[in-house]
């Protein structure tokens, strides 16, 4: 069976990070090892949260995988809690990766042009340090900004449109190294649709969903955790996201048209799984 590791923080509410990303890739048949950052009430989108850094317990239980002899096929990050915690998950990046294993790098540091309330400029320094040794990343337009050092209000504060998505891709390809092969841009708006673009050397693919209502909790967690599992089970990228965003929609427009609560809940994806056990 397939492994992969994700260092990510469980939310009690919100359907994001660890909550949806072990279902999610364990519908897939591949094992997830979560490894979490922090213990969450509720994401933090809510009026309020309570959270609880787990940055003391990391060492003790990668010490303990160690000892287990463990190996993964892929590692996915997630939110990160303090610059502690990046330095000991660069520090895992290293220890675990073999010829191949798949690191994969959700940069979750911004949305909308903001940085996050629980993120410092010295944090997301230290995300793009991560994000250099990954194989794959998968930022919204802030975060693509940012690992760019690119001002998003300059680029991206006017109405979406195709020039958006032209802008994207050319941040998208700047990245791209001998280590960094995938940037998958998430979520850009244009002419009605959400549009993910995953970008590599030569090669662009554009996948387009419809809009339902507001913006939701933890689609982009569910988004690449199956982005993730498809590669690690030797799909294409273009494949990935197109999957993973046709999954999304039916989620979503299910969560729309069938729920009248707050959109921190995060969408109905679990009466879905079987589509990713199935695939």
């Amino acid at each position: 069976m397939k492994r992969i590791a994700v260092i990510n923080d469980i939310s009690g509410f919100g359907r994001c990070s660890l909550t949806a990303a072990i279902p999610v890739i364990s519908a897939m048949g591949i094992e997830c090892c979560p490894l979490p950052t922090a213990v969450l009430s509720n994401q933090t989108a809510y009026d309020s949260y309570y959270s609880a850094d787990c940055t003391e317990h990391l060492l003790p239980i990668i010490k303990e995988w160690r000892k287990l002899g463990a190996r993964f096929d892929a590692v996915l990050t997630g939110f990160i809690a303090c610059e502690k915690q990046a330095d000991i998950i660069s520090d895992f990046f290293d220890s675990f990766k073999d010829s191949g294993t798949l690191l994969a790098v959700d940069p979750i540091m911004a949305d909308d042009g903001a940085l996050y309330d629980s993120y410092s400029l010295a944090l997301c320094e230290k995300v793009k340090s991560l994000a250099k040794k990954a194989c794959l990343i998968t930022p919204n337009l802030s975060e693509l900004c940012l690992l760019c050092n690119t001002d998003y209000n300059a680029e991206f504060s006017k109405e979406p449109g195709e020039e958006s998505l032209k802008k994207a891709e050319k941040l998208a390809r700047s990245l791209l190294s001998d280590t960094l092969k995938t940037v998958i841009v998430t979520g850009v708006r244009s002419g009605g649709f959400i549009h993910n673009l995953a970008v590599e050397k030569g090669f662009t693919h554009i996948s387009k969903s419809r809009i339902f209502g507001a913006t939701y909790s933890g689609t982009g967690d569910i988004f690449t955790s199956i982005v993730c599992g498809e590669m690690v089970k030797g799909k294409s990228v273009e494949y990935a996201v197109s999957f993973a965003a046709a999954f999304l929609e039916k989620a979503i427009e299910d969560t729309y048209l069938n729920e009248t609560g707050d959109p921190n809940d995060g969408i109905n994806f679990q009466k879905y799984l079987g589509a990713l056990t199935y695939e």
